[in-house]
């Protein structure tokens, strides 16, 4: 009965806002939407590219030679460590062309510097990839509070004027104008706190993420150095 009288009672002061308090809410719901969709398809895909980088690493572990390469990269195709995989087999076949058939020169430090380094851009390039809309969730845990801070001073300058207008000061007349100033700052905390949340969740996979990368990287790295020391 309360819960319910509760609910009535803001539904009525939202109803009965000004048009700028209006615009704040619905700006604060639309963040919140937002917010809470970008989670979601983080966690799912979270999920699905978890097992796909443990799987790709175990696999990894049991190649020892190009063909074996060649087959876990057609093996985790469309995936993220298919797709690290396919790269670093391109930046070595480039890295042998360069050497002129000279498998020796592969063995050199710069050569394998330069592979290394290329296996380590594609490494960064989808770690970019995968902190894409994370901002949104920062920047919603650090406006949406100002947001609601600004309908609420401004709920406040609108309850006093029509405390000027009517003359009086009594508490009849001031809750419910201070009542319906404070509902923008409740709404952004309401934003602010699971987005905040959800920000430093969200980042913690994304760096379980990089490290797993780098981890399927050094396991290629350690491949094709081991093809170029068979092949010399």
């Amino acid at each position: 009965m309360t819960d319910h009288f509760f609910g009535n009672s803001l539904w009525y002061l939202v109803k009965q806002s000004d048009i700028v308090t209006k615009i704040v809410l619905l700006i604060l719901l639309v963040m919140s939407i937002f917010c809470w969709a970008i989670f979601f398809y983080k966690l799912i895909m979270f999920r699905v590219k978890r097992r796909q980088l443990e799987d790709a690493i175990a696999a990894l572990k049991r190649v020892t030679t190009l063909e074996g390469l060649i087959t876990t990269a057609n093996k985790f195709t469309h995936t993220l460590p298919g797709y690290l995989i396919s790269k670093s087999l391109v930046a070595f076949k480039h890295t042998m062309n360069k050497s002129e058939g000279e498998l020796t020169a592969l063995l050199t430090e710069s050569s394998y510097e330069r592979l290394q380094d290329s296996i380590d851009q594609t490494v960064m390039e989808l770690v970019s990839t995968e902190e894409a809309y994370i901002p949104m969730l920062s920047v919603s845990a650090g406006a949406s509070p100002l947001l609601g801070l600004f309908g609420t001073v401004w709920g406040l300058v609108h309850a006093f004027v029509r405390i000027g207008e009517l003359q009086t000061a009594d508490i009849a007349t001031v809750a419910p104008g201070i009542a319906e100033a404070l509902i923008t700052t409740l709404a952004g905390l309401m934003v602010a706190i699971p987005a905040y949340v959800m920000y430093h969740y969200v980042t913690n996979k994304v760096r379980w993420t990089e490290r797993q990368l780098f981890i399927c990287a050094d396991q290629i790295s350690m491949i094709m150095r081991g093809l170029c020391t068979k092949e010399v």
